[in-house]
């Protein structure tokens, strides 16, 4: 278990993918079920991605249910509040960034109960695949051959 100190506000975690990088903080919550982030006030179970309502800054419903996943399989929903800044890359680059940064999070909370259940499903694993750089000769592209003459 945890040691329990009084001035931890909240546990973060820093997830990669690709050029994103997510900047995830787990807000503790009080007996109201509320939380500070900021200046504002914010129930248990909402989550904040880059200063704006998580339904506003995530459109599609699938995207939601995924980055909730370690949430879910931890069954953590409502015992935090989240805050997500992330930037770079693209869009699926930045929802597994989350997905990453939000595992390491938990299991900053608690690696005993977490680590095992997050390690299972590839959660805390960062994803080495990246861009492949352009080399010289190659007509502009990575791995393009020049067309070799034929006569």
């Amino acid at each position: 278990m945890v040691k329990k100190t009084k001035d931890i506000k909240y546990y973060e975690g820093v997830g990669r993918r690709k050029e994103s990088v997510a900047r995830v903080r787990l807000y503790l919550t009080n007996r109201e079920k509320t939380a500070l982030i900021g200046q504002a006030k914010v129930k248990a179970g909402q989550v904040i991605v880059n200063g704006q309502p998580f339904e506003k800054a995530i459109t599609t419903a699938y995207k939601r249910d995924f980055i909730l996943t370690p949430l879910r399989l931890t069954d953590n929903l409502d015992r935090f509040a989240m805050s997500v800044i992330v930037y770079g890359g693209g869009q699926n680059g930045q929802l597994e960034a989350i997905i990453h940064g939000l595992s390491r999070a938990l299991d900053a909370v608690d690696k005993v109960t977490f680590r095992p259940v997050l390690k299972k499903e590839g959660f805390l694993r960062r994803d080495p695949r990246k861009k492949e750089r352009r080399k010289v000769g190659t007509g502009g592209k990575a791995r393009r051959l020049k067309q070799s003459p034929k006569r």
